[in-house]
């Protein structure tokens, strides 16, 4: 294994499957399928989602709604992907522990640094759930800040594309695909990988970042055993 320890990074959206909305039971065993591919060698994994599937506070602040109360919606839908991916998880027989930022003892830990560690050490995949637990805070940001507290060797960043691009390849059949990146050519090229908090979260503790597809099968399991998947981001 090239990475023990990964945090592994996944939008909302990517649970909707071929849906227009909400989640995706298929995809959710899907994914629980790759991720128990890690958990069979012994790489320790915990995982941030995105709520965007559900709802998403900067949509709602767009129409008229209070930007806090949005985005702690926001939060909430984050913790009902988690609880979604944390029961498909179990039937695929994958120990797992679904943490909050917001306290919600009836279906989730809180967050507790000593407590996730332990857990990762026992074998068991860790869901962080409701962000960073504040408003104004992307679940990038989340993700990163888990990562450096839990001590990943590396954010694995799971998207519908293969890598990064000078250009949207969804758009741009041109499009130029980067296999590897340093921290300063994404800043000097303007490239879109997280926002420019969570971005600068990992640059400031040279936590690398790969963004990878995670809808091809394979990928994940090849990319903690040192493959050149996707696009790597790293000091140098």
């Amino acid at each position: 294994m090239k990475y023990k320890r990964i945090l592994l990074k996944l939008s909302g959206e990517a649970l909707m499957g071929n849906r227009s909305y909400g989640i995706d039971n298929d995809r959710l065993k899907e994914y629980a399928a790759e991720i128990r591919k890690l958990v069979d060698i012994h790489c320790e994994v915990a995982i941030v989602i995105g709520g965007g599937n559900i709802f998403r506070g900067l949509a709602g602040a767009a129409k008229g709604m209070d930007r806090v109360q949005g985005d702690y919606m926001g939060m909430l839908a984050t913790v009902i992907n988690g609880m979604a991916l944390q029961g498909a998880l179990e039937d695929a027989g994958i120990h797992t522990r679904l943490q909050s930022a917001i306290e919600m003892d009836k279906v989730a830990e809180p967050f507790i640094k000593r407590k996730a560690t332990r857990h990762l050490e026992k074998g068991r995949v860790v869901i962080f759930g409701a962000g960073t637990g504040n408003p104004y805070f992307t679940t990038d940001t989340a993700a990163t800040l888990r990562a450096i507290e839990i001590g990943a060797d590396v954010i694995l960043k799971g998207t519908r594309v293969d890598g990064i691009y000078d250009s949207d390849p969804e758009k741009n059949a041109d499009a130029v695909k980067y296999n590897s990146l340093t921290f300063e050519e994404v800043f000097e090229k303007g490239l879109k990988v997280m926002d420019m908090t969570a971005f600068t979260l990992s640059h400031e503790n040279k936590l690398p970042i790969i963004v990878f597809d995670m809808n091809k099968e394979g990928n994940l399991l090849k990319i903690v055993q040192g493959e050149n998947i996707g696009t790597l981001v790293n000091i140098s």
